[in-house]
């Protein structure tokens, strides 16, 4: 039977990349079912996989938690600092799997955070460097070299939680 660890790492990450306010709900939906079809199972997965796109806008913010605390995820609200790197990491990994550039990663981190996350400072110092290319000696690639490099290094950690992080440091 295979792992259900990689169908639990997209839902966790498709969670807290919602609850930034990075993807749509329906997204959730459809990573609860496929979810199920790794074998993951619930009752509040199957409930939250029943969702249609039209219904996942109202649902998913009730349904969500249950489902992820059912399975022993994290559900991460948008204004805790374990969210924010969470969702840092997901974005990284969506970039390595080829669904983001080097530059959108970047700016969207930026744009998201600013320099106010510890976790992201090197990918928004990128992103600054991307705006000043003409007056330097660096090339787009060598900055996208050093972003896909930090993306790896940030994909690299662990992005299922045994137990939330919000502890304080």
């Amino acid at each position: 039977m295979p792992s259900t660890e990689p169908a639990a790492r997209e839902l966790q990450d498709r969670a807290v990349l919602w609850s930034m306010g990075e993807i749509r709900a329906a997204e959730v939906v459809a990573a609860a079912c496929d979810a199920l079809v790794a074998g993951l199972d619930s009752p509040a997965l199957r409930i939250l996989a029943a969702c249609t796109r039209a219904e996942a806008d109202y649902d998913v913010p009730d349904l969500l938690p249950p489902a992820l605390d059912e399975l022993g995820l994290t559900f991460y609200s948008a204004d805790s600092v374990a969210g924010q790197e969470a969702a840092t990491r997901a974005l990284a990994a969506r970039m390595v799997a080829g669904e983001l550039t080097p530059r959108e990663l970047a700016f969207r981190i930026h744009q998201r955070f600013g320099h106010e996350l510890p976790l992201a400072e090197r990918l928004v110092d990128l992103d600054d460097e991307y705006d000043v290319l003409e007056y330097g000696d660096r090339t787009p690639a060598q900055v996208d070299a050093d972003v896909t490099a930090e993306a790896l290094r940030l994909a690299q950690h662990p992005r299922v939680p045994a137990e939330p992080t919000d502890a304080p440091t």
